[in-house]
Parts: C-alpha cells; sequence; structure tokens
C-alpha cells in the first residue's frame, strides 16, 4: 500500500490503563471499593517508558499518545506534584530521544478525587474554573515538549460510562445528569483546544464513533438508529463544523468561538452497530464477537471515513485508535490489515486521512475488565507479537520478507 507522504503512525494509551490508577483518583477510590478490578502498576509503562518508545520507534511507530492524569500533578486542589510533573517530563523527553513525537490527552476518562467530589463535570464552575486552569497550567508546564494534543478521550462516551448505568464512577444512572455532563464535555474539550492550540501544535479530537447500520427498515428501529446518531455523531460534529452544541434534553448552546477549533478531526473505531426491530444487534449479522462484545468488523472504519468526509469535507482526518482485544495474535493481524486497507482505499478515493494510532503498544488495563483482554502489539514482559509486523511493514515500508525481521525485537 502507498501512503501520503507524512503520514502519522502512532500508538495510544492512557496513564490509568499503563500506570495504573493514581491514588488520588476517583478511579482509584471506585477500585479500593470493589466496583473495579485493582489496576496495580499498570503495565509498567512508569519504569519502561524509554525502553517502550525505542520499540516503538524501531516498529516505524513515531506518534505516541499518552495521558498526563491530572490526579497525580494536581492531587489536591491548587497544590501541584513536583515529583509528578519531573516524571511526565522525563517521559516526554525520553519520547523525544527516541525519535517518538508525544502526543497529549489531559482527561482519559479518570479524574482527582477533589474534582469528583465537587461535582466533576456536573458543575459549570468546575469546568470553566479548575478544568480551564488546569488546561492552561499543562499547556504552560509540558508545552515546549509536547507534539501535539488530543484533550479528551471519547469525548462523546464520558457521560454514559459515569452517568448512563455503565458502571463508571461515581456510578450514577440519570439521564438528566448524563445529558448535563454530556454538554459539559464537550465545551470541555473543546475549550481546551482553542487553548492549547496557542502552543504552536495541532490539535487532534477523539470521538469514539462507530457507524450505524439498520437491519430492517421498521419504525422502531430508523427512530433508534436516528437517536443514536444524534447522541453519538452530532453534537461534536455540528460544535466544531456549526458553533452550536445540540445535546438531547438541553437548550442548544451558541458558541461560535469554538468552531473549528481541531486541526485534525479525530475518533476511535471499533465496531459497528447494529439495529434490528428497534434494538442494537451485531453488525455484520453472524459476525465473530470480540471479548468485549462487539461485532468484529474491520470494514466499518471506511464507513465513518466516509460519514466525516461528507459532513466535514475539507477537514483533515486522523485514526485516532483502531484495535481489537483478542487473545488470538492471528485476527488482531487480519483485522488490522483489513482496517488498513480499507483506510487505504478510502484515502485513494479522496478522503483526507492524515494518520493511525494503534490501540495499544503494549497490552494494558482494560478498565472493568482489568487485564483479561489484550490489545497490545506488545506483551506486557515486552514481547512483540507477530501482528507488529502488518504496522512495521506499512510504516517502514518494507517487504513482507523484511518485515519477518521484528523476531529480533523479541526479548
Amino acid at each position: 500500500m502507498r501512503w501520503p507522504d507524512g503520514f502519522l503512525w502512532g500508538t495510544g494509551a492512557s496513564s490509568t490503563q499503563s500506570e495504573g490508577a493514581a491514588p488520588a483518583s476517583d478511579w482509584m477510590e471506585w477500585e479500593r471499593d470493589g466496583h473495579a478490578p485493582v489496576s496495580g502498576p499498570g503495565n509498567g509503562f512508569a519504569e519502561r517508558y524509554a525502553e517502550d518508545f525505542r520499540v516503538y520507534a524501531s516498529l516505524g511507530l513515531l506518534h505516541h499518545r499518552l495521558s498526563i492524569e491530572w490526579a497525580r500533578v494536581e492531587p489536591a486542589e491548587g497544590e501541584h506534584d513536583a515529583a509528578a510533573v519531573a516524571h511526565y517530563r522525563a517521559v516526554l523527553e525520553a519520547a523525544r530521544d527516541a525519535g517518538v513525537v508525544p502526543w497529549v490527552c489531559l482527561h482519559h476518562f479518570t479524574l482527582p478525587r477533589w474534582f469528583a467530589g465537587r461535582g466533576g463535570f456536573l458543575v459549570e464552575k468546575n469546568r470553566t474554573g479548575a478544568w480551564a486552569r488546569h488546561v492552561e497550567f499543562v499547556a504552560e508546564t509540558f508545552g515546549d515538549l509536547v507534539g501535539g494534543w488530543k484533550p479528551v478521550n471519547e469525548t462523546n462516551y464520558y457521560a454514559v460510562a459515569a452517568y448512563g448505568g455503565r458502571g463508571w464512577p461515581p456510578g450514577h444512572d440519570d439521564p438528566a445528569e448524563a445529558a448535563i455532563v454530556h454538554e459539559a464535555i464537550h465545551l470541555a474539550t473543546s475549550e481546551a483546544a482553542a487553548r492549547l492550540r496557542q502552543t504552536g501544535v495541532p490539535v487532534a479530537s477523539i470521538f469514539g464513533l462507530s457507524p450505524v447500520v439498520r437491519h430492517d427498515d421498521t419504525a422502531a428501529t430508523t427512530s433508534f438508529a436516528k437517536l443514536l446518531y444524534e447522541h453519538l455523531w452530532s453534537p461534536g460534529i455540528e460544535l466544531f463544523r456549526d458553533g452550536v452544541l445540540r445535546v438531547s434534553g438541553r437548550e442548544p448552546v451558541e458558541r461560535p468561538d469554538l468552531a473549528g477549533v481541531f486541526d485534525l478531526f479525530g475518533f476511535s473505531y471499533y465496531t459497528a452497530m447494529g439495529v434490528a426491530e428497534g434494538r442494537l444487534a451485531t453488525h455484520p449479522p453472524g459476525a465473530p464477537v470480540s471479548p468485549l462484545g462487539y461485532g468484529i468488523w474491520a470494514d466499518g472504519v471506511g464507513l465513518v471515513l466516509d460519514r466525516l468526509h461528507a459532513e466535514l469535507p475539507d477537514t483533515p482526518l486522523l485514526v485516532a485508535e483502531y484495535g481489537i482485544g483478542t487473545d488470538d495474535d492471528a485476527v488482531r493481524a487480519a483485522y488490522l490489515g483489513r482496517g488498513l486497507q480499507v483506510i487505504n482505499d478510502a484515502i485513494a478515493r479522496g478522503v483526507d486521512v492524515r494518520g493511525f494510532f494503534h490501540w495499544t503498544g503494549v497490552d494494558n488495563y482494560e478498565w472493568l475488565h482489568g487485564y483479561d483482554v489484550r490489545f497490545g502489539i506488545v506483551d506486557r514482559d515486552r514481547r512483540i507479537r507477530a501482528s507488529a509486523a502488518v504496522l512495521r511493514r506499512e510504516a517502514l515500508g518494507e517487504t513482507l520478507g523484511e518485515t519477518l525481521g521484528v523476531e529480533q525485537y523479541r526479548s
């Protein structure tokens, strides 16, 4: 396959998943209360980051998204931990030394306990006050070492996970609260992007986008498919394109200052959402199902790209996460190979895709599933899996025979 000059090849991870829950975070409290598996030290990234960056560079994966954990750098309101700040600066410097461009995320699902205890993003003054100050602090403290920003992970998913009965802290199941937080986190993401662009490096979004495919034409299916699209897709697209945020159950928010705040419209892709008889269904019907319960279908990433290209025709797109949790590395390799072909085909027909970040590099903590679901092209013992050769071949432009040299990196 041929890729555009300057195409970004990378990996993605988060602090909690790779370093373990921060002691002062709401997720650590959630673990201690028995609501989630113990994350411990994550996959060891906090100690092995320099080694990990060298491995990524050897595979041609020269971009890496990590999160600077708010609860580590500001464990108590207004009190910044100098050791944590120094640690993250060392991580960013090590990435640079290895030839890897670090992209930084400021919120990947977890929050400082003090911020969560004050209501988190349910309370507007928390977003406009503490969150805004944190964004400013990160920009000023780390901006000289950052190559790109992805302010909030899967902006359109957090409210459902935390306030829609999905079992994430604070564990609420309240549609009204979910709508408030859904609105707030979209604003928090875009407001952060506007500030972070001032550092002079690119800013990308990360929306969790699944194409919605109807399996029948019943009224119930049509209505539910429309609802899914309006919840998962429309708010982020419309705020970026039109400067208007529309969240179901809330009055529209006019924010023309937030139109166009992302340099790249990025998204994660894991599955398509089928709708049959007004309910969610596996798509395609009969597709194999991953350990996380969704249909394995690489072709769906092409549907996401085509829809975004139609909605945002002049906007560069970024595949900010793509991967599969499985113990079968042959399945991972096939899923990667097919997904890259679909993305490459989209580029050939005129879709402006600027990069691909694989989720993830090293197997990590998968939230409520603990360490039982493996997404990595490298295992926790830092043994490189054969599936890594699929990425290496495309990133480095090697032939199949050359990629077999990946074995030399095994330890």
